[in-house]
């Protein structure tokens, strides 16, 4: 006999704005902790590190700046509700990454330590987002319309995107840091790639 399926509970605003808060915080928390270590990651928090290592200009400026021309296409495809969503939840990052090394100073972090535990922190950040049908712009938008039309996972699309990001830092890192930086996106994206498929979070 089978139980019967309970119906599915919508996020309420507030369960939103905590996600929203959370995630983006812990998010923050990853990337600056790669950062710290000199390594990189993918998408395009991978790029605004390599500019940000460049230019010296603040990693929150040049990420919110990058993340602006994906918002048409989020619009098109996947609704207001996810764009306005986003665009708060980049905001809130963008702030979060600019408060990060006035809030916390780190002497020394390992580059081992911060590849894995900056992808596990940035991983459940951004998971907390997709599950409250928000992002962090750039191929996050475009990785989680792939998986609603598709069916693909979003981790792994991901994962193939951010090789290419890796590969160009290839000119920029040191090759074991860059290796590092591969473990460190590797760690992220598996972790979305298990817990975010088709059909397994059913609220909304």
């Amino acid at each position: 006999m089978m139980l019967p399926v309970p119906p599915v509970a919508p996020h309420s605003v507030l369960d939103d704005l905590q996600a929203l808060v959370a995630g983006t915080m812990l998010v923050s928390l990853g990337v600056g902790l790669m950062g710290k270590a000199g390594l990189v990651t993918g998408g395009v928090a991978g790029l605004c590190l390599l500019l940000h290592y460049a230019s010296g200009i603040g990693f929150g400026k040049i990420f919110f700046a990058l993340s602006l021309p994906f918002y048409a296409f989020a619009l098109r495809k996947l609704g207001w509700r996810f764009t306005l969503k986003t665009l708060g939840a980049v905001l809130l990052f963008s702030f979060a990454s600019e408060l990060l090394p006035r809030a916390l100073e780190l002497e020394r972090v390992h580059p081992l330590y911060a590849a894995v535990m900056g992808g596990v922190l940035a991983g459940v950040g951004l998971l907390m987002l997709f599950r409250h049908q928000a992002s962090l712009g750039g191929f996050n938008i475009l990785c989680l319309y792939l998986q609603e039309r598709f069916g693909w996972r979003a981790g792994l699309v991901q994962l193939a995107l951010d090789a290419l990001i890796l590969l160009a830092s290839l000119a920029v890192i040191p090759l074991r840091a860059w290796l590092l930086s591969l473990a460190g996106t590797a760690v992220l994206n598996l972790s979305l790639a298990i817990n975010h498929r088709p059909g397994r979070y059913l609220a909304r």
